[in-house]
């Protein structure tokens, strides 16, 4: 097998880009109205790719537990804010950010951790092991909890009448509440679900992927990758469930009163 490296320029970059211009033109053709978005969106992805490279180089070159921790502490920070900043109805002031981190970090922490446990890099938070893990498991668990979210705070919106009865005949919150979030969890966790029934056979996942075509022998890539989707799938669930739970709380107060009022409706774009 050959392990050769093939390296990309930047002129290979440029003809694979030209194919989200093609998108673009496809969007004016039918009036889509999203070739603003898309343009914001690869400027956008460009300029966090090129920087996240420079700092990956840094840290890389200085092994430090406290810089890992710091780059870490950013990245759930903002992953937190994307995965409640693109629902229908959000929660006012700092509860839905609160629950973006803190779902975000439980998700993030506890199972970057116990991957690490497995790989056993010296040192162990070496961040050429513990940011890509991290931004795996982040990059699932955030649309996992934004879409649990999403989920959730339309249901209850759909479903103010019949919660309220229930609550009016005597259920607690707990209760009253359980079918939306039910619907919530299930919502969370099929995306994941699919992505690892049709792993393999449908699709070869990207760091599976990135490997093999670095040169990295099948089956270790392989065993990598189970690993990474066994760790994916942990904290998808760890992260919707601390979402859904923390968002149904919102959701009620102490004397088990729907609260509405604590959200914000915005229009889809």
């Amino acid at each position: 097998m050959s392990t050769e490296t093939i390296f990309l320029t930047y002129t290979d970059l440029a003809v694979a880009a030209s194919l989200l211009l093609v998108n673009a033109i496809l969007s004016l053709c039918f009036g889509l109205g999203l070739e603003k978005r898309l343009l914001i969106a690869t400027v956008r992805m460009i300029a966090q790719f090129a920087l996240i490279g420079l700092v990956l180089v840094w840290l890389f070159n200085n092994v430090s537990l406290l810089f890992t921790g710091l780059a870490a502490s950013i990245m759930i920070i903002f992953a937190g804010r994307e995965s409640v900043a693109r629902q229908d109805r959000r929660f006012v002031g700092w509860w839905g950010l609160g629950i973006g981190v803190s779902s975000m970090a439980l998700a993030g922490i506890l199972v970057t951790i116990f991957a690490l446990a497995q790989i056993r890099p010296d040192p162990w938070y070496h961040p050429q092991y513990a940011i890509p893990l991290l931004g795996l498991i982040l990059g699932n668990a955030m649309n996992g909890v934004s879409l649990g979210l999403n989920n959730l705070t339309n249901g209850a919106a759909r479903e103010k009448l019949a919660i309220e009865t229930r609550l009016s005949l005597g259920q607690s919150r707990d209760e009253a509440l359980r079918p939306i979030v039910r619907e919530a969890l299930r919502t969370a966790m099929l995306p994941i679900i699919n992505s690892m029934a049709a792993a393999g056979i449908v699709f070869l996942p990207g760091m599976m992927t990135g490997q093999i075509l670095a040169g990295v022998d099948p089956e270790e890539a392989v065993k990598y990758q189970l690993l990474i989707m066994f760790m994916v799938g942990g904290g998808t669930a760890f992260g919707s469930l601390c979402a859904i739970l923390g968002g149904a709380r919102l959701l009620s107060d102490s004397r088990h009163r729907l609260r509405l009022d604590r959200l914000k409706t915005f229009k889809s774009t």
